[in-house]
């Protein structure tokens, strides 16, 4: 492969100034959208040119329209008509959530083009899945695993591919997809244009590029582990007895705020601790079936439940307008996580805030962690009902009714779960399940 070649640095341009296809800028401004991001400047151009690109973008950068316009835009101008079971381009996507999420973005576009998309991922039944397959789509959003059980069932070839797309590659490698991905790639033509987005080229990315892209253009707007400039964050430390009532007062907010614990049975339990005192949450884990993880995150993204407590699950890719406030109620395990999970606020240019606890001995630990995340913030010891919460948070919503949890839909009950916080198990060693050593013992 020669060597990569950096995207032209542009000022801020218009779509028409960049090579958007007239009916496709119609389909964008329908989104409301008037303005191209920087990741779409720096792509569009060389992607709508037929080029291999690789983006280097952090989540919420706009970087799904970066790569939806030039597949609409190619596929438009082919002659090429899609056949059963054979899609004319294919998008690779770590999970379920965006594969649903990148599909959806594309609808409006496709539509423009009378171009159909499907979307194939797990926790559904497949034979929706199947139709649309053999129906002939033009694009195919997918997850590897559901995708590859489908090939070999033979209700997919990838052979008339004419544009790949292999999006979060970084993230495709933390939950050790690449070997997939690289065997999906090997069933399409060589030298068919391929874009590659990722934040990060470590832990095999490089391979890939190396692999599979040809001559490509590079795009990087910005670092793959810096947060965003939009966003405030506050360290708080919290004695262990106080963690839940601040926990409590942190969600009480008017604005929509994202939550996160360490397991799946803690973001549950906290969940239901939450809409027992009158504050509607819901919650996202890999326990709950796929039905139940996409009603509930409808709701949150519609407003219905002012409170989404997650898991990591929901920190890659997830992209709902106007979070205001994300809450690390356990700290992650590394700075990558911590990067994805502050994502999900300040997203294309709003404004966030990102509160993360710690208890006493999570504090050193969770210093070095923000540190390589590119974080400086200073550690401050609150306590419930303090101002310095209540000017983050804002004047408390309504409290609604208190409202009965229904049993948790659960699709693969965990043996033995991991302990996590106050708010599920305990980890061993730790008091709320967050990045502890053990060599710190103060106490506020």
């Amino acid at each position: 492969m020669s060597a990569i070649q950096d995207a032209p640095v542009r000022a801020s341009s218009s779509f028409a100034a960049l090579g958007v296809p007239p009916f496709l800028i119609g389909a964008i401004e329908a989104m409301g959208i008037t303005e191209p991001f920087p990741v779409q400047v720096a792509a569009l151009p060389s992607a709508l040119a037929g080029r291999d690109v690789l983006g280097r973008a952090r989540t919420g950068s706009g970087k799904t329209l970066a790569f939806a316009v030039p597949v609409v835009a190619r596929l438009a101008a082919s002659s090429n008509k899609a056949q059963p079971k054979q899609p004319r381009a294919l998008v690779l996507v770590p999970t379920r959530e965006l594969a649903a999420q990148v599909a959806s973005a594309f609808l409006p576009l496709a539509r423009a083009a009378r171009l159909r998309v499907a979307a194939v991922y797990g926790g559904l039944p497949q034979r929706a899945q199947v139709a649309a397959l053999m129906s002939g789509a033009d694009i195919l959003v997918a997850c590897p695993g559901r995708l590859e059980d489908l090939i070999e069932q033979g209700y997919c070839r990838l052979g008339a591919v004419e544009v790949t797309v292999v999006d979060e590659a970084d993230h495709m490698s933390d939950l050790g997809f690449l070997p997939a991905v690289r065997r999906l790639l090997d069933q399409t033509r060589t030298g068919t244009q391929r874009l590659l987005f990722s934040a990060t080229l470590d832990q095999g990315v490089d391979v890939l590029v190396k692999r599979y892209l040809r001559d490509p253009v590079t795009c990087s707007v910005d670092g793959g582990t810096d947060t965003h400039v939009e966003t405030t964050h506050h360290l708080f430390a919290v004695r262990a007895s106080d963690k839940a009532a601040i926990v409590h007062q942190l969600a009480s907010g008017a604005q929509r705020s994202l939550l996160f614990t360490r397991t799946k049975r803690g973001a549950s339990k906290l969940a239901g601790q939450l809409t027992q005192a009158g504050i509607r949450a819901v919650d996202l884990h890999g326990n709950l079936t796929q039905n139940a993880r996409q009603r509930n995150l409808a709701s949150f993204a519609a407003g219905t439940s002012k409170v989404l407590v997650a898991t990591d699950i929901a920190a890659r890719g997830i992209h709902v307008e106007d979070v205001a406030l994300v809450v690390h109620v356990d700290p992650p395990e590394d700075h990558k996580a911590f990067v994805h999970r502050s994502g999900r606020t300040a997203r294309a240019g709003a404004i966030g805030t990102v509160v993360t606890l710690v208890t006493p001995e999570q504090v050193a630990d969770t210093r070095r962690l923000t540190r390589r995340a590119g974080v400086e913030t200073p550690t401050i010891v609150v306590g419930p009902g303090d101002d310095r919460i209540s000017a983050i948070t804002g004047p408390a919503a309504p409290r609604s009714a208190p409202v009965a949890q229904s049993a948790p839909q659960t699709s693969v009950r965990s043996a033995g779960s991991r302990p996590t916080s106050q708010f599920g198990p305990r980890r061993s060693g730790s008091a709320s399940g967050g990045t502890t050593s053990g060599r710190s013992r103060r106490r506020w």
